[in-house]
């Protein structure tokens, strides 16, 4: 049985490999910003686009998963995923961008919501947070390869393709194939719920979702999801605008401010899973957000290079356990809801919306990145007020 559900995980964990994906719009904003001669605000309309959609979809998300199953649900968001990777190596005009990054807001919006039911369904409520952040140490393979494709295809002769940086769509594409025809043909068997409204009406079930966000510990969790979402967009789009302000540095060598935050991130991941097991989680969490501060703190005021990786790394490190921390609090308050929790939680993934177009209007209201940061730095006294919640 051990090994089974062992072998199980491997395909589940490439879907997560490919829920990365969706982290690839920091750095291809910035590089369409320069195709396009965008100015910040219109720029981070991409990166905010693509978390809109999960305002709309996760919540009816959960509903069907109610209906058709977690797998299937996980399926279809690989698919819609696919269709979003296809757009860009036709054409790069905006119109195109803003369709693609729709698609696989989308896409992620609905897998965000049915993977980690799905895990929860494999693995049982033991270790729960500590395979979530394994899960999300896989996903963040994804997004540090972004910038560094990016600017591969950018400043390398590509003959055969002649996408320049839109080559990673193309690699992203062929990976996505590779984990939906795994994992379709991987059996998983989920357990039945009785006590689930099967046959109740769509609308009763999406009011019955919202209605959990009655619950505080749930309404509390669903917010702290929004900013540590924003957080990490909003690093993920700003960190090679601050690089290019402060030291002068054109966009192909500040794009590894997004990679060295993915890199520490991904760190934080396999390291967290570890220390999840053999820490309390409330011990865990404090040092998680204090390092998330002293980051943004130094991203406020300083201009010497290494200080600044410092910053980007310590935000990237502290941020990179914090979901899975929120997540399983929240899903293990309503054990019998998990489905709908879930749907709530992934919809607080509109943080991603929210934040980076605050940090676009006051970046631009002031003239600096520090507009942004200030920003960041409201979504880091949530977090820590959030402390008190996570239980130990």
């Amino acid at each position: 049985m051990k090994q089974n559900k062992t072998l199980t995980l491997i395909p589940v964990m490439l879907a997560f490999f490919a829920m990365g994906f969706v982290d690839l719009v920091g750095i291809a904003s910035n590089f369409v910003k320069n195709d396009l001669q965008l100015s910040d605000s219109v720029a981070n309309i991409l990166p905010s686009l693509v978390f809109f959609w999960f305002l709309i979809f996760s919540v009816p998300t959960g509903v069907l998963m109610n209906k058709i199953g977690r797998k299937k649900t996980v399926m279809l968001s690989l698919l819609v995923t696919l269709v979003s990777l296809v757009m860009p190596i036709f054409g790069n005009s905006f119109a195109v961008m803003l369709l693609s990054f729709s698609l696989l807001g989308i896409g992620n919006a609905i897998m965000q919501t049915s993977l980690n039911p799905l895990i929860a369904a494999i693995t049982g409520g033991k270790n729960l947070a500590s395979t979530l952040t394994f899960g999300q140490f896989v996903k963040a393979i994804a997004s540090f390869s972004a910038p560094y494709l990016a600017t591969w295809g950018a400043t390398k002769a590509i003959p055969d393709f002649g996408l320049d940086w839109r080559v990673l769509f193309l690699i992203f594409l062929i990976i996505g194939t590779v984990a939906t025809l795994w994992l379709g043909l991987t059996p998983i068997e989920e357990e039945k719920n009785e006590d689930r409204e099967t046959t109740a009406s769509v609308g009763r079930q999406f009011a019955g979702s919202v209605k959990l966000l009655t619950e505080p510990i749930v309404l509390l969790s669903f917010i702290a999801i929004m900013c540590h979402v924003g957080t990490d967009v909003g690093i993920n789009t700003t960190a090679p605008k601050i690089l290019m302000e402060r030291l002068g540095i054109d966009l192909n060598a500040a794009a590894f401010a997004t990679s060295l935050y993915f890199i520490f991130r991904t760190i934080g991941c396999l390291t967290g899973s570890f220390f999840l097991r053999v820490m309390k989680t409330r011990t865990f969490y404090i040092a998680s957000v204090v390092m998330i501060a002293l980051g943004i703190l130094l991203l406020s005021y300083e201009t010497n290079q290494w200080m600044l990786y410092a910053a980007i790394a310590l935000v990237g490190f502290g941020n990179s356990n914090v979901f899975s921390m929120i997540m399983s609090q929240a899903l293990l308050s309503v054990p019998e809801k998990q489905n709908e929790v879930s749907g709530l939680m992934i919809m607080g993934l509109f943080g991603g919306t929210v934040f980076p177009l605050l940090m676009g209007i006051c970046s631009d209201a002031v003239g600096r990145q520090a507009g942004a940061v200030f920003v960041l730095a409201i979504a880091t006294l949530y977090l820590i007020f959030y402390t008190k919640n996570v239980k130990k």
